[in-house]
């Protein structure tokens, strides 16, 4: 089978879900045997998302091979267990600097360089990039932005000639958003008319229309819309809000637009899908009647897509544990020694999040004193785990002055310090330790009985490390170091064995936990919660 291209494009407003409209469709294909990948093409001009703030962007992820990249490929993972790289994910910095690179190199024979048809032809190199693998029956490319924005040009021209140029094997999906104006109670599918029509004033006519609403559209409109829109009445999807990003497969294939697709592309029918193993996840979601409370501490709270994969990774083992996740957002900025009780007490487990920076940190280790000296399950990842480290130095050992030399260079007690490789680096983007690490985990450890082997491979994103000069000095106090890399002895894990569930990581196990696969520490990170919220209740009642 001839590998097909299917690119999603938005109009109107932006957030309306091209992401997980492109992972559901990515799993609805999955589930019917074909060989699937997903890309996201960003029209902002930088290299990626490594230096961006998370108030700009949301939360960066990683990919094994140490790729910084858009939170939509935490989506297209999640959603299909599909491990993406780099090749998953380009912006028009990355096409940029190749095409400026081939010009100092001389490869454009003295050319003018031009948007068309030097910038397109890259774009259109990197779209096919994965497809002449030979590997994937379908590539699905996200196309960031939307249909208007200046920067998405230059990537909708090249989707307009690579339609010409692969005929059925190209096929193009609009989403589009249908408002309900309450004071008419009407919904209007005007804004939807627009956007179609600068779709194809730019040369691209949709094959399907996704329409975002919060009401019902009722088949008349739809009809109305396929008909102004030159769109066959069933290529028309209605994408109503659901009660999980979950469930959004579940009502595409309501639709058929997997039949659709399949038809559109003349595609080799595969037979029906099986989605028994999604559907019984969707119904432990919706149906799950006890509820695990978990705290999350961090400086970007506001703004919770800063934490979208641990948030989604702490969704799937609550529910894979039967339980409803109610996730509450502390703020370390505002957390203190005055009010940490009243913030704390009622959680059944603690999640200190990653970050960098010195804002908010002394926050996070009060939280840390007051979850180690409760016993209250407590995970911290990356900068987290950094942060149980000093807190334990100053508390435990006396430290007082124990810090990271990222936010104190001077102190007397670097319990956390630059990596040996970080001290030459200048540049700050692409350049920490990123991708996938092997670790070596001690036997009988907490991590060691979740993931239920001794070598495991997890994801980082980091400079800074537990100073392995201090390491006696913390496992005779009580903080074991449980988890090392096998070839640099890194130290990976930390954990305290004399409490219930006391866990390290300086790598971010969020960013490898799926819908179907969800993360070992995760699940048993939620277990440990559960169990506290359990005999926390059986204490108050007794």
């Amino acid at each position: 089978m001839e590998t097909k291209y299917i690119f999603v494009t938005g109009g109107v407003v932006s957030s309306l879900g091209k992401g997980i409209i492109s992972s559901s469709l990515a799993r609805l294909l999955l589930s019917r045997g074909y060989s699937v990948t997903i890309q996201k093409f960003d029209p902002y001009i930088n290299i990626d998302p490594g230096t961006l703030n998370p108030y700009e962007h949301g939360e960066c992820y990683v990919t094994d091979d140490g790729h910084e990249a858009d939170l939509d490929l935490g989506h297209y993972e999640r959603f299909t267990d599909i491990r993406t790289s780099r090749a998953n994910n380009v912006t028009t910095g990355r096409i940029y600097q190749s095409v400026i690179d081939k010009e100092r190199k001389g490869d454009y024979l003295g050319k003018t360089v031009q948007i068309i048809p030097h910038i397109t032809d890259e774009i259109k190199r990197n779209v096919k990039l994965l497809g002449n693998t030979g590997k994937y029956d379908f590539v699905i490319t996200e196309i960031g932005g939307t249909v208007g924005d200046i920067e998405s040009t230059p990537f909708l021209e090249a989707v307009r000639q690579l339609k010409w140029e692969l005929g059925k094997n190209a096929l193009s999906v609009h989403l589009t958003y249908v408002p309900y104006l309450k004071a008419a109670k009407e919904l209007k599918t005007k804004p939807t008319q627009h956007s179609v029509k600068q779709l194809q004033a730019i040369g691209i006519q949709p094959d399907i229309l996704i329409l975002r609403t919060e009401k019902e559209i009722p088949v008349s409109m739809r009809r109305k819309v396929a008909q102004f829109c030159n769109v066959a009445p069933d290529a028309v999807i209605e994408c109503i809000d659901a009660s999980s990003i979950y469930r959004v497969p579940m009502l595409m294939h309501e639709q058929r637009l997997d039949n659709l697709v399949i038809r559109l592309t003349d595609s080799e029918s595969k037979g029906e899908p099986n989605h028994s193993a999604w559907n019984n996840f969707v119904h432990k979601l919706e149906n799950a009647e006890k509820t695990v409370r978990i705290g999350l501490v961090g400086k970007y709270v506001e703004l919770q897509d800063a934490y979208k994969s641990i948030s989604e990774s702490l969704v799937q083992a609550a529910t894979y544990c039967d339980h409803r996740l109610d996730l509450v957002y502390i703020h370390s900025e505002k957390l203190t020694k005055e009010n940490v009780e009243e913030k704390l007490a009622g959680l059944d487990g603690v999640i200190i999040a990653p970050g960098f920076g010195q804002r908010g940190i002394e926050g996070k280790f009060v939280a840390l004193e007051w979850c180690r000296t409760h016993d209250m399950p407590t995970f911290g990842i990356c900068l987290g785990m950094q942060c149980m480290v000093i807190e334990f130095a100053r508390n435990v050992l006396g430290y007082s002055d124990a810090n990271s030399t990222e936010m104190d260079p001077h102190t007397a007690h670097n319990v956390i310090d630059l990596m040996e490789e970080q001290k030459s680096v200048t540049n700050m983007g692409g350049t920490m330790r990123l991708g996938a690490y092997d670790c070596k985990l001690k036997k009988e450890s907490v991590p060691y009985l979740a993931y239920g082997k001794e070598i495991i491979t997890e994801r980082h994103r980091h400079r800074f490390e537990f100073n392995n000069e201090f390491r006696e000095r913390f496992e005779n106090a009580g903080l074991e170091c449980v988890g090392e890399n096998p070839e640099t002895g890194l130290v990976e894990v930390v954990q305290i064995p004399s409490l219930s569930w006391f866990v390290g990581t300086q790598y971010h196990p969020e960013y490898r936990s799926t819908v179907l696969n969800p993360n070992p520490l995760f699940m048993s990170f939620v277990k440990a919660a559960i169990a506290n919220g359990d005999k926390t209740r059986k204490d108050d009642n007794l």
